[in-house]
């Protein structure tokens, strides 16, 4: 079973438009509905995979309680944290070319009993997981250090930790020695504070991310591919795209086939890319299923191509 964390869940609404005109009304041509936040969409795409998995999200309000209903009939099992505050809703405007405008809410403010409450309700969970998924910013209310706190009472139960978080968090979370962190290539540049120019940059970034703790580093890196750096050793994957029709989620497609495919070496990293390439190309924010992949269409190499610029240049914010 995978277990995903997600502190700051969401209620996404995705409207496909024939353009963005400011100040304009906007006819929407296609519109989604889909539970939201980083960890829900792991376990939307394990699901989807046909595997387990449980989500632990903390729920207010109608949102909240339409996020727990369309999860569940993904065949999600939740585990809701009641909170006081009402759940996020996110609004993503889909353009034909895949140029994507999001407006995300802040969402509510956890009380330190709520948060509390989160961790309890993941170590409850914890010693049934093959991997536990910590995804995604922290709510109001959440310090953070509590990524740390986290991997550091699941590592306590025997569990795996995969995080992907960025900033503060991501730094204070290291610490505790996460088994892999997923940053993409600007959360990369900023974890080390310096500009990421070449995969060969990306690749000495992830190995100083290594120095500070995280067992592995499985780094998004747009459209050129996707970098694996663990003490075994480095592999790069990439994989051809038809067209990109949304990158809502794709990299949280990538994380739920790394995981499912074990959460390491280069099968798991090819299946990451299989997923991430797949989930590009589908409406929104869905998820793909084993037929949305094409594993042929992958390439994973020892070979890194360390020169290769990056098309998607990484900036420390």
């Amino acid at each position: 079973m995978i277990l995903t964390v997600t502190p700051n869940p969401s209620l996404d609404r995705t409207y496909e438009v024939p353009g963005l005109d400011r100040g304009e009304v906007l006819r929407a041509t296609a519109e989604r509905v889909d539970p939201g936040g980083k960890g829900v969409n792991v376990s939307r795409a394990v699901a989807a995979a046909g595997r387990r998995t449980v989500a632990v999200v903390p729920l207010g309000g109608a949102p909240g309680a339409l996020v727990a209903q369309l999860l569940a009939g993904q065949g999600i099992e939740v585990a809701p944290v009641p909170v006081a505050g009402q759940t996020r809703s996110n609004i993503a405007l889909a353009e034909p070319d895949g140029t994507l405008t999001k407006i995300n809410a802040p969402g509510p403010e956890l009380t330190a009993e709520e948060a509390e409450s989160l961790l309890a309700t993941v170590g409850a969970h914890s010693p049934a997981a093959a991997w536990i998924a910590c995804c995604g910013s922290l709510p109001r209310g959440l310090a953070p250090e509590w990524y740390a706190r986290l991997v550091a009472r699941a590592h306590g139960a025997g569990a795996r930790i995969a995080l992907d978080t960025s900033g503060p968090s991501l730094l204070a979370a290291l610490t505790a020695r996460p088994d892999v962190v997923k940053p993409n290539a600007d959360e990369l540049a900023e974890a080390v504070g310096r500009p990421l120019t070449t995969v060969g940059d990306a690749v000495k970034a992830a190995e100083e991310v290594r120095e500070r703790g995280a067992g592995a580093v499985l780094a998004s890196l747009g459209a050129d591919g996707q970098l694996l750096v663990t003490a075994a050793g480095t592999w790069f994957g990439t994989a051809s795209v038809a067209a990109v029709r949304s990158d809502v989620g794709a990299g949280d497609a990538s994380l739920a086939g790394f995981l499912a495919a074990g959460g390491e070496g280069p099968e798991a990293l090819a299946a990451a890319v299989a997923h991430g390439a797949a989930a590009v190309q589908l409406p929104g924010s869905q998820m793909p299923t084993p037929a949305d992949l094409d594993p042929a269409a992958v390439t994973v190499t020892s070979d890194v191509p360390l020169d290769v610029v990056l098309s998607q240049q990484g900036s420390p914010r």
